[in-house]
């Protein structure tokens, strides 16, 4: 029984090693620049082992992304111990604190989110489960009026724009836009007709 999961072990350790390089490879490259052959290389592995983990170049892409995705969803879970105004703050945080310490693979997926399907998808997914989020924190519902929706999956949109001032000019403390975003999350959720008093708390933190 031990030789088969010392095996099990090794295999699940180069996979991993395998999408760790690659979130560093498709950071400093284009997803058209690189190869099969040359992440092999990279990797100092045989192309043909590459396969043996990962059938085609977009399945390691879309793995690099998953990898990703999951720290991010581990890093901004809201504290169910907190009142929901100060978990969104806290998470929030955590999310730009995410940003600084992979600023070439944020920059580079928001370059890639028009040119790779699978970057936009994986940008829509965390936009819908990061709406969903916040609405539920809010306490709107599996089905909540069009214009709350609206308005929390617009301003993500916004998010993104005023990060990438933020990193661009980098004359803001991240305290200071986390608090710009928040307040900006509250006026939009005003502009939704969602109560003043809790829009008043979320701009607050």
């Amino acid at each position: 029984m031990a030789g088969p999961a010392y095996t099990r072990m090794q295999v699940d350790e180069r996979r991993e090693q395998l999408v760790k390089l690659g979130a560093e490879l498709f950071t400093r490259h284009s997803f058209s620049e690189l190869s099969m052959s040359r992440i092999a290389r990279e990797a100092g592995i045989s192309k043909a082992l590459l396969y043996h983990y990962f059938p085609s170049k977009r399945h390691f892409f879309v793995a690099t992304l998953q990898d990703a995705a999951e720290e991010l969803a581990r890093r901004t879970q809201p504290d169910p111990e907190l009142p929901p105004a100060e978990a969104l703050s806290a998470s929030l945080d955590a999310f730009l604190g995410w940003i600084e310490e992979n600023e070439p693979a944020y920059r580079k997926l928001m370059e890639s989110a028009g040119t790779v399907p699978e970057v936009g998808e994986w940008i829509a997914r965390v936009r819908d489960d990061t709406s969903a989020r916040i609405l539920d924190g809010l306490g709107a519902g599996v089905d909540p009026p069009p214009k709350l929706r609206a308005a929390a999956r617009a301003w993500l949109w916004f998010m993104d724009g005023a990060i990438l001032d933020w990193l661009d000019h980098r004359d803001l403390e991240r305290s200071d836009l986390r608090d710009l975003l928040l307040g900006s999350l509250a006026g939009s959720l005003a502009a939704a007709d969602y109560e003043i008093g809790q829009t008043e708390d979320i701009a607050r933190g």
